[in-house]
């Protein structure tokens, strides 16, 4: 399925590369595995070769769609979030839809985010969800479409920066 030095995506980890494909005896059972490193945090995963679809060990978006996703993360910016839900539901399922290997469900998490945000205090946990889902987008967006990650992450902010509550005089 991947070969060494490919780029592929581990969901909740973001973009890594396949450094090695090793074997190893578990049990009495031979395994083939990917050694991957995340660029992020320089982490090592070991992904077994057999699951690694079932754990969402996936190829790069394609360009297109990328492009879209940040086109979409850019003007549909304007959108009414229900919140109706307290912080601690939302964070459980921001956090489950956080592990999805589709980065538009990715992004979506971190829209919605950035949108309640504008409004209201996030949780702490909730802001780390926000951290945690830009790294996530920025990350392969940045490696998909060529871009510097930190200008993806700085423009979102701001498209996104929270609306003033100064009385205007």
């Amino acid at each position: 399925m991947f070969t060494l030095n490919d780029l592929v995506v581990y969901p909740a980890q973001g973009v890594g590369k396949i450094e090695r494909i090793d074997h190893k005896t578990v049990g009495n059972e031979d395994c083939e595995l990917y050694i991957v490193r995340i660029r992020a945090n320089n982490v090592t995963l070991m992904v077994p070769v057999g699951n690694a679809s079932a754990v969402g060990l996936r190829t790069l978006t394609q360009p297109e769609k990328a492009a879209a996703i940040l086109e979409s993360l850019r003007t549909d910016c304007n959108r009414t979030v229900f919140t109706g839900q307290n912080w601690n539901r939302r964070y459980r399922e921001y956090s489950e839809r956080l592990k999805s290997s589709d980065l538009a469900v990715v992004a979506e998490v971190l829209r919605e985010l950035m949108l309640i945000g504008r409004t209201k205090e996030l949780s702490f946990g909730e802001r780390r969800l926000q951290d945690q889902s830009m790294d996530l987008v920025a990350g392969e967006l940045a490696e998909v479409l060529h871009m510097d990650e930190n200008s993806i992450r700085e423009d979102l902010l701001a498209i996104y920066a929270p609306e003033s509550t100064e009385m205007r005089e």
